[in-house]
């Protein structure tokens, strides 16, 4: 045999050796698959839709910050209506005559969650007249090491970092849920780079980028949230970065997500987002609102789905994961 068929032939089992590797890792990947990115991704997203809503509850409570006389009387209806327990944290007025206010969380746990650290909100623009009542108002959201820790079993996750809520329709909670003429609110959560860290260890780090419409139906608080951002040439996105292992990934929305403020932001009854994770031959596709099984089911006024299915494929074969919500 030649050098030019010595080559040859060494070169053909290098290639095969090469692609007999990458096919095994490929089938490694798809059985080891646990769906973690999926379940980090929504509980992080979850307890930021939380927080918002604080966000959303005290801003609009504020009268320096409203834009408009806020009585004793009105900021207690909301509370009640939202089912805000006031004992949870502590409201740091000093700096609202321009524009700023801090939520203290004090430890207190309430709906299985302890929440700690602090979120302080500014108004952008407060000294040239920006109020929250105003359509485009924008609030700078600082994470100051918020915590929320699971009572059931311990688990936690911590934000840190900042994001920008803006008042895309203007008004607010208390206009939604007493005045007939504000059939909706809509706003958005954007921002890069939050560290989330998970149980006090590895962090992910999420470029959040959301937009949630607040409505009434059947007289139920009710938000639908759809992504907004994009990255390498995918829309649709409400989460992209990288993960608690430093791999990239995207979420796509492909169905809005819903949930109600019976199950809370944990719990989405309906919705769908695509999972792709950097070097994965496989889409983790994330189904919520599901009984115990992974089926789509419909829940009522007083009733809530179990949790959400994590699907993914490769070739001929299909695993999945169903998550029970917390």
């Amino acid at each position: 045999m030649n050098t030019k068929s010595l080559f040859n032939s060494a070169l053909i089992v290098a290639i095969a050796l090469t692609l007999g590797l990458s096919s095994c890792k490929k089938r490694k990947a798809f059985k080891e698959e646990d769906g973690q990115t999926s379940e980090d991704s929504r509980t992080a997203q979850s307890e930021n839709d939380a927080s918002i809503s604080d966000v959303n509850t005290e801003i609009g409570n504020n009268t320096l910050l409203h834009g408009r006389l806020v009585t004793p009387s009105e900021a207690a209806q909301v509370q009640k209506a939202l089912g805000v327990t006031a004992a949870a944290y502590t409201i740091d007025t000093t700096g609202a005559y321009t524009g700023t206010i801090k939520i203290n969380y004090n430890g207190t746990t309430v709906n299985n969650r302890t929440r700690t650290g602090s979120i302080r909100l500014t108004i952008i623009d407060y000294a040239l007249g920006k109020r929250w009542k105003n359509p485009g108002c924008v609030v700078k959201v600082d994470y100051l090491a918020y915590k929320v820790t699971r009572a059931s079993d311990g688990k936690s996750v911590q934000l840190d970092g900042t994001q920008n809520v803006t008042n895309i329709s203007g008004s607010s909670w208390f206009e939604l849920l007493f005045l007939p003429a504000h059939p909706s609110i809509i706003t958005s959560v954007t921002g890069t780079g939050l560290n989330v860290t998970f149980d006090g260890s590895k962090t992910a780090v999420y470029n959040i980028n959301r937009k949630f419409t607040y409505s009434l139906p059947n007289g139920i608080l009710t938000c639908t949230g759809e992504g907004i951002g994009s990255s390498d040439g995918v829309s649709n996105l409400e989460n992209y970065g990288t993960t608690r292992d430093g791999d990239s990934f995207t979420s796509e929305v492909t169905t809005p997500i819903v949930w109600n403020w019976t199950c809370g932001a944990w719990a989405p009854i309906q919705g769908e987002v695509n999972i792709k994770v950097q070097d994965k031959e496989f889409t983790l596709k994330c189904l919520f609102g599901t009984d115990a099984s992974g089926n789509a089911v419909a829940v009522g006024s007083n009733s809530c789905p179990y949790g959400f299915k994590v699907q993914w494929s490769y070739k001929s074969k299909t695993n999945k994961k169903i998550f029970g919500y917390h």
